[in-house]
């Protein structure tokens, strides 16, 4: 069993991956980390997330306990994934990986949930439920900065909005697998629903899927 969630950065996804993950008994990924690891390991290098090869080198050699580092969640280290993960080369080195995981889920999962921007487009088109979760740009912005204060980052609310809107060109504007639903998933725009409301949703529409 697959499930794909995609869509824009604070819609929801990290929460409800990890509860449909407890639910269904399934391995979860958060494939956003693989771009994180890569681009905080070029700001590690003191290196260009847009240098290609640099970018290249850093994917090929990343490995699963990188996606623990704690700096991964940070404004830098995001921005730096959204740099890399325009560079073709790059996204070519980390399907394998993602695909790897789907299909073979560890700790003897009865599958996976990976949460990403192009799981049930590009990743796992063949994924057997799609779910593209949305929500307004204030409305994410406003997560994040709560998110980040939450941590003690001190951060303003114009500049995470600002952020927030040239990520979502970047990756809408990409001509390797822009930020899009999947023509079968399922749209959910989170604006106005609570986790809960979310979650109930979502295991609607999975359990119909693989019923």
């Amino acid at each position: 069993m697959i499930v794909a969630v995609d869509g824009p950065a604070a819609a929801g996804k990290g929460e409800l991956t990890r509860r449909i993950a407890r639910h269904f008994n399934l391995a979860r990924l958060d494939t956003g980390l693989l771009y994180r690891a890569v681009g905080w390991s070029l700001l590690q290098q003191k290196a260009d997330p847009g240098n290609e090869a640099a970018a290249v080198a850093a994917a090929k050699a990343l490995k699963l306990a990188d996606l623990d580092a704690p700096d991964l969640r940070s404004e830098a280290a995001g921005a730096a994934a959204s740099k890399v993960a325009v560079i073709p080369a790059v996204r070519t080195q980390l399907i394998d990986f993602q695909r790897d995981f789907a299909k073979n889920p560890p700790g003897g999962a009865a599958g996976a949930v990976l949460d990403g921007r192009d799981i049930g487009t590009v990743i796992c088109p063949d994924a057997d439920a799609k779910l593209f979760l949305t929500a307004r740009a204030e409305i994410r912005a406003e997560r994040r900065l709560k998110e980040l204060q939450a941590k003690g980052t001190e951060a303003i609310g114009s500049a995470v909005l600002r952020d927030m809107m040239e990520r979502d060109a970047r990756d809408a504007q990409r001509s390797v697998a822009p930020l899009e639903p999947a023509k079968d998933a399922f749209v959910l725009d989170t604006s106005d629903m609570d986790a809960d409301a979310v979650f109930a949703a979502a295991v609607a529409f999975i359990s119909r899927k693989v019923a």
